[in-house]
């Protein structure tokens, strides 16, 4: 049985936050799911359904090339998955919690690529 339910949102990192959100949410026209200037995400999509998140560029510096799209796979607990990841000898960092939002954290595949995954935050 996976760990993962399916795919959550894709995100893509920005440089420029007002520009970006101006594009997606206007030019496109693709439907705000939840926004928030303070924690620096904005996903667009239906309910149900996989998202295509914004998040900008936390500096410092201009932002490198390279990797600037992150897949975030869906989980029911966070926690359980990191734990449960490195029995499995996969490297991961320590979950983050934004209270009353998400739980989430990442894992690393052999080339050092970086996949996120997200669940409901801890009860509070």
């Amino acid at each position: 049985m996976s760990l993962f339910k399916n795919v959550n949102v894709v995100n893509i990192i920005v440089s420029d936050w007002e520009r970006a959100k101006k594009f997606y949410g206007g030019v496109l026209d693709w439907p705000v799911a939840i926004a928030s200037d303070d924690f620096n995400w904005v996903e667009y999509g239906r309910e149900n359904e996989s998202h295509v998140s914004i998040s900008r560029w936390p500096g410092p510096g201009p932002m490198p090339e390279g990797q600037r799209t992150t897949l975030v796979l869906t989980v029911d607990d966070a926690d359980a998955v990191t734990r449960e990841l490195r029995a499995r000898g996969i490297r991961c960092d320590d979950v983050q919690v934004v209270p009353g939002m998400v739980s989430y954290g990442a894992f690393y595949d052999p080339d050092g690529n970086q996949i996120q995954f997200a669940g409901p935050p801890p009860a509070e």
